[in-house]
């Protein structure tokens, strides 16, 4: 049969419009690689849901989305998904983990990935530890399909004064030193420059900062006690990571204790009892709103200092988490542990109060406008800081402290894209973005928990359902038991 002409292609179609048959059903339905049907969308931004949405993916892309009956007589799929009204949000971003313990550590650190993808985190942001270059190595193989993982950004090695307490460092003495780093940095394609001061000066901390930003690389890192958070700032810092710095940008004495600490008239005991006694709310909010307009983010990793606070309630021996982290790894907490359990019982409230003081900034940083980013502080080191659950625990501990479902779910999801420039690709459910995405039982804009409720994750296109996640988890664990098993150690079941 000769092809059809154009007008009588359209008149056939006016036909059967008017015989009730529909004219979409003339053209070819489209061919996705995986078509979401029934899904409930949860729109983070307007902190509203979508039910009956059908979402079709290709490759790593999601290339429409759509209500389920014009999806279902335009788009055809190799693999569909019924989504059964479950609540779809984009992938959940932890801005702030480690890898680190050590060179024999590296297998351990490696099988912490699954742990991120299980519990539906499609992207991390290294903020450095010891292994700086296995993890650039990582991200590149992440990014090729070799390694599976979740998307890797990282800071590669942090930007160190000399002989400093952390390893993995690129120690500076100098502004040589610093141009030195950032051009190695640069060298190693960097997502972005860390900065801790352990050892490093003071001036040299505001000129990496500002050498960063100069190179068109974000920074962010640890203030020193001997500068203000609006000297970090006017240098180009651009995120702050821990609430206690922004809690430090709060006191009407910052300026004074800091040159008090900086000529040595005081320590560090000294000139955090100062803080606390002079944080005043109004000077905390012409901070945060100042923060706000210069579009610098906060990160901050309540639950890491929540666990170590209150480790006299919970010793967290029986945590069921511990059966995914490896020996070496779980060795790495002794350090933390055994400081937290020096302390007296004075100083344990003192924790407790110094936890409670710092948290009740949270919402005024959200009140102010300032972008808050989820990032647990996850890894080594950080006792009981688990990855993967930690994130969630994040979460609860956000809303706990203040802020709403919406706010803490906007940000694990929009919050590190924003940061990172990456909005046109990340933070929302539409056609163009990426395939990174999660199916709950529940909805989080209601309980945040619902973060939890995990039955599918998407990543790069990729479908990982229930029982593949289960899979991933239980590899994790018998790894875990073969590591014990070798070092004569408890299985841990």
């Amino acid at each position: 049969m000769p092809p059809m002409s154009a007008r009588t292609v359209c008149l056939l179609a006016f036909a059967l419009a008017g015989a009730g048959v529909p004219a979409v059903s003339l053209a070819s339905p489209k061919v996705a690689d995986v078509l979401i049907q029934h899904a409930t969308i949860v729109d983070v931004e307007a902190a509203r849901t979508r039910p009956g949405q059908s979402v079709a993916l290709r490759g790593e892309d999601i290339v429409a989305v759509g209500d389920d009956a014009s999806m279902a007589s335009r788009w055809t799929a190799a693999r569909r998904i019924d989504a059964g009204n479950r609540y779809l949000v984009p992938g959940l971003w932890d801005m702030h983990v480690h890898f680190g313990g050590g060179p024999a550590l590296i297998e351990e650190n490696k099988a912490l990935l699954p742990l991120y993808i299980a519990h539906g985190i499609t992207t991390v942001r290294d903020a450095s530890g010891d292994l700086p270059q296995q993890v650039l190595q990582w991200r590149g193989q992440i990014a090729s399909g070799a390694l599976d993982g979740p998307r890797l950004l990282t800071s590669g090695a942090k930007i160190e004064g000399l002989d400093p307490v952390w390893k993995g460092t690129l120690e500076v003495g100098s502004e040589a030193d610093v141009d030195a780093a950032i051009a190695q940095l640069r060298r190693d394609r960097v997502d972005f420059v860390k900065i801790t001061d352990s050892t490093l000066k003071p001036e040299l901390f505001l000129y990496a900062a500002s050498a960063a930003r100069k190179a068109g690389l974000k920074a962010s890192g640890h203030i020193p006690m001997a500068l203000t958070v609006e000297q970090a700032v006017d240098a180009g810092l651009a995120s702050i990571e821990h609430l206690d710095y922004a809690f430090k940008a709060g006191s009407r004495e910052e300026a004074a204790i800091a040159a008090d600490f900086g000529a040595g008239r005081i320590d560090r005991a000294q000139a955090n009892q100062r803080l606390d006694a002079s944080f005043d709310r109004d000077t905390a909010m012409a901070a945060y709103r100042d923060f706000a307009r210069r579009g610098v983010f906060v990160t901050p990793t309540l639950n890491g200092g929540r666990i170590l606070d209150f480790l006299d309630q919970d010793d967290h021996r029986h945590d069921p988490y511990l059966a995914y982290i490896g020996p070496g790894l779980r060795a790495t907490y002794a350090w933390r542990v055994d400081r937290a359990a020096k302390a007296t019982p004075a100083q344990v409230q003192a924790r407790h109060r110094q936890y409670h003081q710092v948290a009740a900034v949270l919402p005024m940083l959200q009140q102010a406008g300032v972008t808050i980013i989820a990032g647990t502080d996850a890894g080594f080191l950080n006792a009981f800081n688990y990855p993967g659950i930690g994130l969630h625990q994040e979460l609860q501990l956000f809303v706990r402290e203040g802020l709403t479902p919406p706010q803490a779910l906007a940000a694990a999801t929009r919050a590190g894209p924003a940061w990172f420039g990456q909005m046109d690709r990340y933070g929302s459910v539409e056609a163009g973005k990426a395939a990174d995405l999660v199916l709950l039982d529940a909805n989080p804009l209601q309980d945040i928990s619902a973060t939890e409720s995990i039955n599918t994750v998407v990543l790069r296109g990729k479908v990982h359902d229930r029982a593949a996640l289960d899979a991933m988890l239980q590899q994790v664990r018998s790894k875990v038991k073969a590591w014990d098993a070798a070092q004569g150690g408890a299985r841990v079941d």
